[in-house]
């Protein structure tokens, strides 16, 4: 699936990136989160292709919260809560001006979002290869 490729390759950019440069470079910083913001997109529309695969209808419309809570319901992701609070720094992250607040969420980059991420891609390679049975 196209859109699962377009993710993996996002965050296998985000997770090898470099937590240290993001505290210190201004411009490494916001890469950083404006993968995070590409990487988040591409989960949930990735999230919303595999589940209308599986005949799952709530996924044929919705926004990306409706999505995100289908795939928890739906045993697609794992912690609903990371994901709604991901798709709220996704929203602010362009619009966040204040230090300490973007600070806020590039921690939370490294110390919640790169592992979802990386179990979300572990649970599509095992959704995407029961549609081939």
């Amino acid at each position: 699936m196209q859109k699962f490729d377009n993710f993996v390759a996002c965050f296998d950019v985000l997770k090898n990136s470099n937590r240290d440069m993001a505290k210190s470079d201004e411009i490494y910083r916001t890469g950083v989160i404006g993968q995070f913001s590409l990487a988040f997109e591409l989960s949930w529309k990735t999230l919303q292709e595999v589940m209308r695969a599986h005949a799952i209808n709530e996924a044929e419309n919705g926004s990306p919260r409706e999505i995100l809570k289908a795939g928890f319901k739906y045993n697609f992701i794992d912690d609903e809560q990371t994901w709604l609070q991901m798709l709220k720094d996704r929203n602010s992250a362009t619009h966040v001006y204040d230090e300490e607040a973007f600070e806020a969420v590039l921690n939370r980059v490294y110390d919640s979002y790169i592992n979802a991420f990386e179990h979300f891609s572990e649970k599509m390679l095992v959704k995407i290869e029961e549609l081939k049975d």
